[in-house]
């Protein structure tokens, strides 16, 4: 599944441009990376709100049509209004399919509520991350990864070494020689 993003190149830069924009129902960003220069760009605001609300937008490698040219981009910042649901700035990275990147994957957790720990001793299972910073090719990039639970004892916990990932996708802290916990049955 590919994500496509329609932007425009923006000509007038600053805050009060910025501020402008916002107004007319916009959003202004930028993409940068790949050996290329920093381009400021403009979107629609509704259209990228709501694509947003995807989980799979926040890690997945993103198709952005920027003037009819097709550039793929991972969504590395944004930025949103502290009490409105307004979208602010967006920082989008320019990829090259050839060399890994390192994004931020979205954990599912599935089964909790048949593990030894719920089920026979009443413990209740706590989630310690969400997310894991997963090392690949653009390619191989998963859209999310599956935590079991269902063989969860009481007072153990499921580690980064635990999960299963698909070919030619590694964590980066397990790379580092940290084996972090995700889930714990307390």
């Amino acid at each position: 599944m590919t994500i496509e993003v329609i932007a425009q190149k923006r000509v007038v830069e600053g805050t009060g441009a910025s501020r402008r924009l916002r107004r007319a129902g916009k959003v202004p960003g930028v993409v940068y990376g790949a050996g290329q220069e920093a381009v400021s760009i403009e979107l629609d605001h509704n259209s990228l709100f709501y694509a947003m609300k995807d989980e799979a937008f926040h890690g997945a490698v993103l198709s952005l049509n920027l003037d009819g040219e097709t550039v793929s981009v991972l969504l590395r910042d944004n930025q949103m209004h502290p009490w409105k649901p307004q979208v602010l700035h967006v920082d989008f990275q320019r990829i090259n399919a050839a060399e890994k990147i390192t994004a931020r994957v979205a954990l599912h957790f599935k089964n909790a509520d048949i593990s030894p720990a719920v089920k026979l001793n009443g413990k209740k299972v706590s989630h310690i991350a969400n997310s894991v910073n997963v090392r690949a090719l653009p390619a191989d990039l998963p859209a999310f990864i599956e935590v079991d639970l269902s063989n969860l004892q009481a007072g153990q916990s499921i580690h980064l070494s635990d999960l299963v990932l698909p070919a030619n996708a590694e964590l980066a802290d397990l790379a580092r020689g940290r084996d972090l916990a995700v889930a714990q049955s307390s």
